[in-house]
């Protein structure tokens, strides 16, 4: 397939595993489309494009025509200038790469991955928090990862991949959205009636297993084995780390546990003090999951020929 239809893919595939559902994500497709609509012709030309077709700001082709044909990828979690040397070292020794995929973005993305949050305040409201409280906590915090970010020299690894030449793109909120929706399937069959049933269930994802066998994986941050798991709620897509005090509008809808890939120390005390279970799944244990989901669909009968690097194992499911 060439680089363009291996990204328009990864989008549609994103959406179609999007926890907030197609729906309503081609809703905001529309929104952002009126929104272009009523822009004077001066102002259009700043108006990211590509937002019209790909609601996911964290996810772009970085280098290249879209016209490569790709066979073969160079897949990390981080892909900084070390990655793309490696990448380059790898050709010169006659190894076949066509593309680099990073998983975090980097480039425009990374200086877009604010405006994916948003999605945050949906999902909440499918969790039932009411969606003016959502929204509203949201709105603060976008405008705060938005502003740690601006300082950010973005374009370092982008730089490198088009001195070299090579194609080069990032997949984050879609990936997110596969391991997401995944682990929140799992959770509303399997039911878990305690929080130990909560990692025994993780472990018996390769992914998981693996990361817990390194020390890096399953942890209970907040409760014990022996609580009961009640509602859950797998909070792992959207950009980053959403409000901190969205946690008592949680606990008043009604969810007990939280799985996430993450969380820091001002959210864990909140979440602490609104009396909720948190389970940390693993940050890269959780992009692996959601990278090999996603590959999984993008390879299809035509398998990718995958290189890995920089936190990134391949586990094809299919």
């Amino acid at each position: 397939m060439t680089l363009e239809q291996l990204y328009r893919k990864a989008v549609s595939t994103g959406m179609d595993h999007d926890p907030r559902g197609r729906e309503a994500v081609l809703a905001e497709l529309e929104a952002k489309k009126k929104d272009y609509d009523g822009l004077k012709e001066s102002e259009r030309e700043f108006f990211d494009a590509e937002s019209l077709r790909n609601p996911y700001a964290d996810t772009r082709i970085l280098n290249g025509t879209g016209e490569e044909k790709i066979a073969s990828c160079l897949v990390g979690i981080d892909i900084d200038t070390s990655e793309v040397l490696l990448c380059d070292t790898l050709r010169q020794k006659g190894r076949p790469i066509d593309l680099v995929i990073s998983h975090h973005p980097a480039g425009r993305a990374y200086a877009g991955l604010h405006g994916v949050m948003q999605m945050q305040a949906d999902i909440l409201s499918r969790f039932g928090v009411p969606i003016n409280i959502a929204e509203d906590l949201m709105e603060g915090r976008i405008r705060e990862v938005q502003r740690r970010i601006m300082p950010v020299n973005h374009s370092k690894a982008v730089d490198a991949a088009m001195l070299l030449a090579i194609p080069f793109a990032c997949i984050h909120t879609p990936a997110d959205n596969m391991v997401a929706t995944h682990l929140q399937r799992l959770c509303d069959e399997k039911k878990p009636y305690k929080v130990s049933d909560i990692i025994d269930m993780l472990r018996g994802i390769p992914e998981y297993r693996d990361a817990a066998g390194s020390g890096a994986g399953p942890e209970i941050l907040i409760g014990s084995k022996s609580r009961k798991a009640g509602r859950v709620f797998v909070d792992m897509t959207g950009g980053t780390e959403g409000s901190k005090e969205i946690f008592g509008s949680l606990t008043q809808s009604g969810v007990n546990t939280i799985i996430a890939m993450h969380l820091g120390e001002e959210h864990r005390k909140e979440a602490e003090k609104n009396h909720l279970n948190v389970v940390i799944a693993g940050h890269i244990a959780s992009d692996n999951v959601g990278l090999n989901l996603l590959l999984d669909e993008l390879s299809g009968d035509a398998a990718l020929d995958i290189t890995c690097c920089s936190g990134f194992k391949r586990v094809a499911r299919a």
